[in-house]
């Protein structure tokens, strides 16, 4: 069973990362990189505006996180938009399980890794990709907010993946919001840091909204996303 699972790593993505190869197998590469993208495309298209959520894919359904999650899915799924995760366990299954809770819709662009990640039982909608700049693409194309759940550096990369786009302007300047004040403490702490030492500006730290509240979560979205970009939930 693991060895079969170990086949699915994605071998060539290895090579191609490690440094110039041969032209023919590069282009080859990026071909498969360019159907991936174009299957999510198509796979996706009718999804509606989303909200999506990141968050951890370790944690069970007895953990307080994931139970968190599933709060969020379903106070997300009420706005009326789709529940958009990476489509694992954990944090991004109990989302889609509140989304599927409250009659919402859900959807997962999962990644395919030799363990730990899965499509979860409560997706509407899922594409599987073996490529992680793919999935980010497409977590990041259709969402019109991103909701930060406790997790760890797959979640943190997630999470400045769009700090950086938003703040060089490379897509609009979506709400980024952060729920879990003692979890995202050191966190913020940091980027507090960095705006002393001069590596960011003070107003880049405005990018990141950190509540505890769920409802103001929603609220901050309602304003900032579903009125700002006009759009009309279902």
């Amino acid at each position: 069973m693991n060895s079969n699972k170990n086949n699915n790593t994605p071998k060539e993505e290895i090579t191609f990362l490690t440094g110039p190869q041969n032209l023919f197998n590069d282009i080859i590469f990026s071909v498969k990189v360019f159907f991936e993208t174009l299957s999510g495309v198509i796979k996706l298209r009718n999804i509606g505006p989303c909200v999506t959520i990141f968050g951890s894919a370790r944690f069970n359904e007895h953990h307080k996180y994931y139970k968190l999650g599933e709060a969020v899915g379903a106070a997300v799924a009420k706005l009326g938009v789709t529940v958009l995760t990476g489509g694992g366990p954990g944090v991004m299954e109990a989302s889609n399980k509140g989304a599927k809770s409250v009659g919402g819709r859900s959807v997962g662009a999962n990644i395919v890794l030799p363990r730990e990640q899965y499509p979860n039982i409560y997706l509407d909608t899922w594409i599987d990709l073996k490529y992680f700049f793919v999935r980010k693409v497409l977590l990041l194309k259709y969402s019109y907010a991103f909701v930060v759940l406790p997790g760890g550096v797959g979640t943190l990369d997630e999470l400045f993946e769009s700090v950086t786009l938003i703040q060089t302007k490379k897509i609009e300047q979506f709400p980024i919001v952060l729920i879990g004040t003692e979890f995202f403490k050191p966190l913020m702490d940091l980027m507090h840091h960095l705006a002393t030492e001069g590596t960011i500006a003070e107003e880049d730290i405005k990018m990141f909204y950190l509540t505890d509240d769920i409802d103001d979560a929603m609220q901050y979205i309602k304003k900032n996303a579903l009125d700002r970009f006009n759009l009309q939930p279902e």
